[in-house]
């Protein structure tokens, strides 16, 4: 509804040189309604027309002819040209409008036609799934459905850790110290108990290090032994890291990890020599980047092995090359700056024009109150351990709060694991995260557990009234302030994904819905539903079914269930 409205304002406004679509883009909802519902700044004009925003403000608010409909009234104050519409029948047309299209309400087709990669998660083959990886994993998981509700074709790359001579290491430590059926049996967690000790093996027999690079040599050359091993090793992890995936509703369109480009860099290096920007340093090859703030881009080193770099140039022109992408993200740590500026400068430099259309949505890291992420005291937070924490302290709450709920554990699961994954998403992605079980859990606070408590009770109210006729609604029972408030909110949701993706930022999603449940809960408190004439009544719980929808879409799109019943 809000996109609609816009297009609507921006339509009733002229001026010189400024399309109705640009138009459109500028008007935004003003922090307060005090100022109006939508609002054009008028500074960026000012330069143009050659006068003042508030002068060009008053001339547009002069010429604007009202039509009859929506917009009731426009103002001009302080540079702003800020219009005010009809609240009552904004709130009858949004309350309408979701109620027909319930869940698919937001869904739009402006990206019919694009295709957006992204790469995330990432996990390493051989190496447990750690704290460390949810903020890439929620993170892309949730950009991945939001981008698909607003109709692009989204495409999900786990780019997977499975090359380097960690590899042979493990080959060594399987035949000295495991076997086939204690692996399969075991899984990760031998895989990582015979990793550590050949650490401390090879520190007094560093001969290990030989037979470890031997073998690697092995899985390069396509040794059917140890080709096997390696297969081994990586479908063992996908087993145990899937679990995972599956409880943060995450899934992957492509699993093609570093060895899938093994045979796709020489391209990129011969071209690369071609166009003579692959220069000889110490032995090395690099592509010099000095003249642009950054140090050179390692591509081969002097024993002719490649590199992360290499692997990732030959991943975007395969990414391009099968996927012709709109955008392709890389939604990895901010420690990585410096590589894909280098990796994308590196494609500019090779004259493709779809180096603009890579982006690294970089994210801060995400800690224990405890301190328990520090690598330096060699300690590991299992992301598995931390979800099975939270669900249990879920379990604690909901059996003190409604002991006679039926199915406790299948709610602890959706609320402690939702509680995990909103308070990664509800920060600013940059940010670092300091994780606390309390905070997240709290039922009363910006949290996963309040707005899904919250979905809970439209749905208990809906219950409790036997639903709605729409065609009986009396809706002088929404015209108050609290009522516009909700459908206010409401009406802005389809403009607050557009935001998410945008700046790459869930965030304004999980802030939304807190916003929308606040509003929602003032609404109840003032209002009645049960006990309401007919007509009002119907109207309400419309009212009530509208925030439902949108609450429980706005949590699958951050890749969190709403229980019924809490």
């Amino acid at each position: 509804m809000t996109d609609e409205r816009k297009a609507m304002i921006a339509s009733l406004i002229n001026i010189e040189g400024v399309g109705k679509d640009e138009l459109a883009e500028l008007i935004s909802v003003p922090p307060t309604r005090d100022n109006g519902d939508y609002t054009l700044p008028c500074f960026r004009f000012a330069k143009a027309l050659r006068k003042s925003p508030a002068a060009i403000a008053s001339e547009l608010a002069a010429s604007i002819k009202l039509p009859a409909g929506d917009v009731i009234r426009v103002e001009a104050v302080n540079g702003y040209l800020n219009f005010f519409t009809d609240r009552k029948l904004g709130a009858i047309r949004t309350i309408e409008k979701i109620c027909a299209e319930k869940f698919s309400y937001g869904d739009s087709d402006e990206g019919k036609g694009k295709t957006v990669c992204i790469d995330y998660s990432s996990v390493n083959i051989a190496k447990p799934f750690h704290i460390g990886h949810l903020y890439t994993t929620v993170l892309g998981g949730s950009l991945y459905k939001i981008y698909s509700k607003l109709g692009y074709k989204s495409v999900g790359i786990n780019h997977l850790g499975d090359w380097g001579t960690q590899f042979g290491k493990l080959i060594v430590a399987f035949k000295k110290w495991c076997n086939k059926e204690e692996l399969d049996r075991r899984g990760m967690e031998v895989l990582t108990e015979i990793y550590v000790r050949y650490h401390t093996e090879a520190e007094i027999h560093p001969e290990m290090d030989d037979e470890a690079r031997a073998y690697f040599k092995k899985i390069e050359d396509g040794d059917e032994e140890a080709t096997e091993l390696f297969n081994l090793f990586k479908e063992i992890t996908l087993r145990e890291v899937r679990k995972i995936y599956e409880r943060l509703h995450i899934t992957f369109d492509s699993y093609n990890g570093e060895s899938f480009y093994n045979d796709k860099m020489q391209p990129v290096l011969d071209e690369l020599e071609e166009k003579g920007l692959l220069v000889e340093s110490d032995g090395a090859k690099v592509v010099e980047l000095e003249k642009y703030g950054m140090p050179p881009c390692l591509l081969v080193k002097k024993d002719g092995a490649t590199l992360y770099a290499t692997r990732d140039l030959a991943a975007a022109y395969y990414r391009k090359q099968v996927y012709d992408f709109y955008k392709c993200l890389y939604v990895v740590a901010y420690q990585q700056n410096l590589h894909f500026r280098q990796v994308f400068k590196v494609l500019e430099l090779l004259g493709k024009d779809w180096a603009k259309d890579m982006v690294h949505v970089a994210f801060g890291m995400v800690s224990l109150e405890d301190g328990a992420m520090s690598t330096r005291k060699g300690k590991v937070v299992l992301l598995k351990d931390v979800l099975d924490r939270a669900v249990e302290k879920a379990y604690d709450i909901i059996s003190n709060k409604n002991p006679d709920l039926e199915n406790k554990r299948v709610t602890a699961e959706k609320v402690g694991v939702g509680a995990v994954v909103f308070s990664t998403l509800y920060n600013n992605r940059i940010k670092d995260i300091v994780f606390s079980y309390d905070k997240v859990l709290n039922f009363d606070g910006e949290t996963a557990p309040y707005v899904q408590y919250t979905n809970a009770r439209c749905l208990s109210l809906m219950e409790k009234v036997g639903g709605y006729d729409a065609a009986k609604a009396d809706f002088s029972g929404i015209d108050n302030p609290e009522s516009e408030a909700v459908a206010a909110r409401l009406g802005g949701f389809g403009e607050v994904l557009r935001e998410c993706i945008r700046k790459y930022e869930p965030c304004y999603l999980a802030r939304y819905l807190v916003d929308l449940c606040k509003d929602f809960n003032r609404f109840y408190l003032a209002h009645r539903i049960a006990g309401e004439k007919e007509g009002i009544k119907n109207a309400r719980t419309m009212l009530t079914a509208a925030v439902h929808c949108v609450i429980e879409e706005g949590l699958r799109l951050l890749g969190i269930d709403a229980p019924p019943k809490m």
